[in-house]
């Protein structure tokens, strides 16, 4: 069945409201939403896009613990699997010291370095801070100098059980018994402490969910609306449609993200989500071709049921190679970094566009295979694969048919300050449009025979942090799709771009003005053969090779306010102007006070 032209005013209107019905069921099979399951950490210097706390942005990840963040030019994956094989508790313990030698900050000419040498070199009782120092000025108090002297009892005592109790004398055997006496009500309370925290400790052990395996979540609660207003759809003279979806409404989103060590210095992530929101237009109005402009970074709509946003395995070849594979949520979104140090759906932009290039997000699939290779101290290598119906074994499906996308991106860290990232990706969509969910993202015909496009994606993020609380900067991207269908030639070309600034720990400290200003995606020009230019058809000239009359203008606006370290309140607002790329429609207001839980 060949796809559908459009001659006429009235063939044009008719495959645009096709358009619009099919489309929107699209989106509501799940490509509606920046949806995160793998990110940690969103205020960092600069975060990874693998496990932004844990998620998809989200990353990744996801989600929601705060961890430390590499640099652009470091490598996410393996800042992240190193974060969860090495960051544990014994990593925060007193460290051992043979030589006095080995503390820093211990010089000969202390006054007490020869005491020290001697506990240290004979007796070997005195440990130093992780940091390898001693801080011989520091208070302490008779609790701390009782476990001191606690811990030389015990060595002592080890030496003298070995046989050797002549390396012990007698001098120092008779302070010892002084110091006992002296200090023994201390003594008696620290081994009541340790014998109460052995219990303890026994105790969580036979009770945890597993001594692998930590959870990580983040639930997001959106209260938000729009002003009343109409847009000129389809565009011709005089046509105005009602927004029909400008009620006050509160949904929220939940993130579950459970992250599995493995002795082979790997990790296992498995996400889960649910979520009841969504802004969006019905599909029953014309209005629902704006619903690419006005989405928020948050909404997620599940039906209240937990889905799989979450299954796929990282892992380290050498101390410079990150492997990620999986069936869920291996895309560019998950796998390249974001130099914005702020990108975060709940704690970061309010919008969808706001978070990231969306040349990133195209036809971004969920199983395949990525990599994330750091070539030198500040520079790294990330490329994926990535299919998007890889478990269909028939049809257009499978891990090589149907929707793919194949990427990279080259990311550097300049002078400290400046985070730099270029990508490309390459794309195949068999639905008419660029499977993206911000801005013009429909450039063929969506029914009743969908066109298929090969997109080719370039784009560049630079973020500068010319100060500790203040961080500007920008993307641009650039799409260029060939139609593929038999029959039919000719391409359709994209552009958009943003600036932005934040501005960090202000008035509080975890604190974030966020200032972004852009245009979302926007049909530059689109000569497809068969009257199926989508910005003709939109203005019902039949078709013909066009593109979008006018340019939107997203403004955008949030305060992110710390009530403490796992929660914020981020009100904000969204201005679209010229919603649709279309000047006679009416500016579009979104308000918006998000709630963020982390845990």
């Amino acid at each position: 069945m060949a796809v559908k032209s459009c001659r006429s005013k009235q063939s044009c209107q008719l495959l645009l409201l096709s358009t619009v019905i099919s489309y929107s069921a699209f989106l509501s099979n799940g490509a509606n939403a920046e949806t995160q399951s793998t990110q940690v950490n969103l205020s960092s210097k600069s975060d990874s896009s693998l496990i932004h706390s844990i998620g998809n942005d989200p990353t990744v990840v996801s989600p929601s613990q705060s961890v430390s963040q590499p640099k652009t030019g470091e490598s996410a994956i393996i800042h992240q699997i190193n974060q969860e094989l090495v960051s544990s508790p014994a990593t925060k313990k007193a460290e051992g010291v043979s030589s006095v030698s080995q503390l820093s900050d211990v010089r000969p000419t202390d006054w007490a370095f020869t005491a020290l040498q001697s506990l240290v070199e004979r007796y070997g009782c005195i440990a130093g801070y992780p940091d390898r120092t001693f801080r011989g000025k520091q208070a302490t108090s008779r609790y701390e100098f009782a476990a001191g002297l606690n811990a030389c009892l015990d060595k002592i005592n080890e030496i003298i059980s070995a046989g050797l109790a002549d390396k012990v004398s007698k001098e120092d055997l008779a302070t010892l018994q002084k110091l006992q006496e002296e200090f023994a009500a201390e003594l008696a309370t620290l081994r009541g402490r340790v014998d109460a925290l052995d219990a303890k400790t026994t105790k969580l052990e036979a009770q945890q969910f597993s001594t692998t395996t930590k959870l990580y979540g983040q639930a997001i609660f959106g209260l938000q609306g729009r002003l009343n207003n109409t847009s000129n759809i389809p565009r011709t003279l005089g046509t105005r449609v009602a927004d029909p979806a400008t009620n006050v409404n509160f949904g929220y989103l939940a993130q579950l993200s459970l992250v599995t060590q493995f002795p082979d210095r790997g990790i296992l992530l498995t996400s889960l989500q649910a979520g009841n929101l969504s802004t969006d237009a019905p599909i029953t109005s014309f209005a629902a071709l704006n619903n690419n402009f006005t989405r928020l970074g948050y909404e997620s709509s599940t039906g209240n049921t937990f889905t799989l946003s979450d299954l796929n395995y990282r892992f380290l070849i050498g101390s410079n190679l990150g492997i990620i594979v999986g069936a869920r949520g291996v895309n560019a979104i998950n796998v390249f970094r974001g130099p914005n140090r702020v990108e975060s759906a709940g704690s970061g932009p309010i919008s969808l566009f706001a978070q990231r290039n969306p040349v990133i997000s195209l036809n971004a699939g969920q199983a395949g295979l990525g990599f994330d290779w750091k070539i030198g101290k500040d520079v790294s290598l990330q490329g994926v694969y990535s299919a998007g119906n890889s478990a269909s074994a028939s049809g257009d499906g499978g891990l090589f048919g149907g929707p793919t996308s194949i990427g990279v991106q080259l990311a550097a860290n300049v002078f400290e300050r400046i985070d730099v990232a270029l990508y490309y990706l390459n794309s195949y969509t068999n639905n008419g449009t660029l499977n993206s969910a911000v801005g013009d993202t429909i450039i063929g015909v969506v029914a009743p025979v969908a066109s298929n496009f090969s997109t080719n994606a370039f784009g560049g993020t630079v973020s500068w942090q010319p100060t500790r609380n203040f961080n500007l900067g920008g993307w641009v991207g650039f799409t260029t799709s060939s139609i593929r269908n038999s029959g039919f030639s000719g391409s359709v070309e994209t552009f958009n771009w943003m600036t932005f600034a934040n501005f960090l720990d202000i008035f509080k400290e975890g604190d974030l003005i966020g200032l972004y200003v852009g245009q979302p995606p926007r049909i530059t020009s689109s000569n497809l053969s068969g009257n199926i230019n989508f910005p003709s058809i939109l203005s019902s000239t039949g078709g013909v090779p066009s593109s979008q009359p006018a340019s939107t203008t997203h403004v955008e606006a949030f305060y992110r306010f710390p009530i403490s370290k796992n929660i914020s309140i981020t009100p904000g607002l969204v201005f679209v102007f010229s919603p649709g790329n279309t000047a006679t429609s009416d500016t579009v207001t979104i308000g918006v006070v998000r709630t963020t839980f982390t845990f």
